[in-house]
């Protein structure tokens, strides 16, 4: 367990340095309608964010780049944040730049104003290590990548879980890799929920894919829901390592330093 840092300190993590200027000026947060159903993230291009039946470790997760599903890289993570779900509406500043922006820029202006969401009505307080760990490599196998392009240019859209939303993969039996519009990035991230180590991009691919497969046998899960079936059959789904064989990519086990995120403090928000 990290030394508890000074708050000043604490804070400054949080925010990953965040400028003023990148935070939300407004920001609505109410108690969702129903604690069941589907539930939507958007970030639009003009940098507002629009979150209908969202609990609050979708936010870490997106803000953070950890997985939602319990992580060596993630810890001290409240129940209530798996559990309580609210509707969000964060308006951007007027001068915040559209998300034209080349490469990631846009994703990381976005992902900075959630850290400040998440500080400023949440009370988060995180504090960070750099860590020696294994993980595994994401790296392009030897006979090259079999990856659709996709569409949809990175300046087209920010963050959408919407089906044909984009940096996003559609939840279905045994986690595809469905996407229509996702990076090399958004695919590690998403595995890393059901890998017994963390994942890193290795490929050197960029851009947007296109990418469809059937559903894989996770290497790990998380503990099931209240009443939920603790006894899902995953043994007729193919291994990671052959869903991701067929677009030409592989998993090497290495040795990487990464981010470990604790939370310090974070509280249940004043609705309005």
């Amino acid at each position: 367990m990290p030394a508890p840092c000074k708050a000043a300190l604490c804070f400054a993590l949080a925010l990953s340095g965040a400028a003023q200027s990148q935070a939300f000026e407004k920001i609505t947060v109410k108690a969702a309608h129903s604690d069941l159903g589907s539930w939507h993230v958007e970030v639009l291009h003009n940098g507002n964010l629009i979150a209908q039946n969202v609990t609050p470790i979708v936010l870490l997760t997106y803000g953070y780049d950890v997985p939602s599903n319990p992580s060596p890289r993630l810890h001290s993570v409240p129940g209530w944040a798996y559990a309580d779900r609210f509707d969000i509406e964060a308006k951007a500043p007027a001068n915040v730049s559209p998300a034209i922006s080349p490469g990631n820029e846009a994703q990381n202006r976005a992902k900075q104003r959630v850290r400040q969401l998440l500080a400023d009505r949440f009370k988060l307080v995180m504090h960070v290590e750099q860590k020696h760990m294994p993980v595994y490599a994401l790296t392009v196998s030897g006979g090259g990548a079999k990856l659709q392009r996709s569409a949809a240019a990175a300046k087209d859209c920010v963050f959408n879980n919407a089906p044909n939303g984009c940096h996003s993969f559609v939840i279905g039996f045994g986690h595809p890799l469905n996407g229509n519009a996702v990076s090399m990035e958004d695919l590690v991230h998403y595995i890393e929920n059901w890998t017994d180590l963390p994942v890193v991009d290795r490929t050197g691919l960029s851009g947007l894919y296109n990418v469809h497969t059937e559903g894989w046998q996770p290497m790990r899960l998380p503990p099931p829901p209240p009443n939920g079936d603790e006894h899902v059959d995953f043994s007729s789904l193919p291994t990671i390592s052959t869903v991701l064989g067929k677009l030409g990519l592989e998993l090497h086990r290495e040795e990487a330093v990464l981010p470990v995120y604790t939370v310090e403090r974070m509280e249940r928000p004043d609705l309005n």
